[in-house]
């Protein structure tokens, strides 16, 4: 069976590594000030990316971990691998080339990214020896999936996402259930243009980007 390996930096934000702090904005309850998302980016909405080459489900088309096509878990490395094998444990939802922060976000819904590395390894996609730099948003085959609202991780803040005080200022994603290592303080009920357009039960601001950049959490 062809597999298809490069080396990258896999951020996960769900059980692979601890998802990034957020900044929020205190509302009638304090006077922090900030904003954030899951990975620093926190974009909510938005169309979801496409491909630079044309689709070729579970194959070894023109790009590396193109749309659909599926890789193993990894911590240093992670390998294409079929669709239908056993080691498959993730799906490609979106595929861009470049950095992720430069680029567009992932989906809403989306469990971790790989950030692809620019390498050379013996086997790529087109058989010249290179890989270009780019990043995976990747939804796991398996539950639980951490970018679901209120999953506790993903690289979005979505509405249905909860999150907990840091203590300095900022807050942190965590599972809506209590299942966290964190037990939730504040749930993201609403995506809003401007903070006037909140509930007024409103206690907490999350910086969402996107069309509707503001996150409206109510205390829980």
């Amino acid at each position: 069976m062809r597999e298809r390996r490069a080396v990258g930096v896999l951020c996960a934000l769900s059980a692979l590594c601890a998802a990034a702090l957020l900044t929020g904005c205190r509302g009638p309850s304090g006077t922090d000030d900030g904003g954030g998302g899951g990975n620093g980016d926190g974009r909510l909405g938005g169309p979801s990316a496409s491909a630079s080459a044309p689709v070729r489900p579970s194959g070894y088309g023109a790009v590396f971990l193109a749309i659909d096509e599926c890789s193993s878990f990894g911590t240093v490395s992670f390998t294409e691998v079929p669709c239908g094998s056993e080691r498959a444990a993730a799906r490609v939802v979106a595929r861009e080339d470049g950095r992720a922060g430069n680029g567009p976000p992932c989906p809403a819904t989306t469990d971790f990214v790989l950030h692809i590395s620019e390498q050379r390894p013996s086997v790529d996609e087109d058989g010249d020896g290179a890989v270009a730099q780019g990043y995976a948003c990747m939804r796991k085959l398996q539950p639980p999936h951490p970018g679901d609202p209120g999953g506790g991780g993903g690289p979005r803040t979505i509405v249905g996402d909860c999150v907990h005080d840091t203590g300095d200022g900022k807050v942190r994603e965590t599972a809506c259930d209590g299942t966290g290592e964190q037990k939730p303080e504040f749930k993201v009920v609403e995506a809003v243009t401007a903070r006037s357009d909140c509930p007024a039960a409103t206690g907490l601001y999350v910086r969402l980007g996107g069309e509707r950049p503001v996150g409206c959490a109510r205390p829980l």
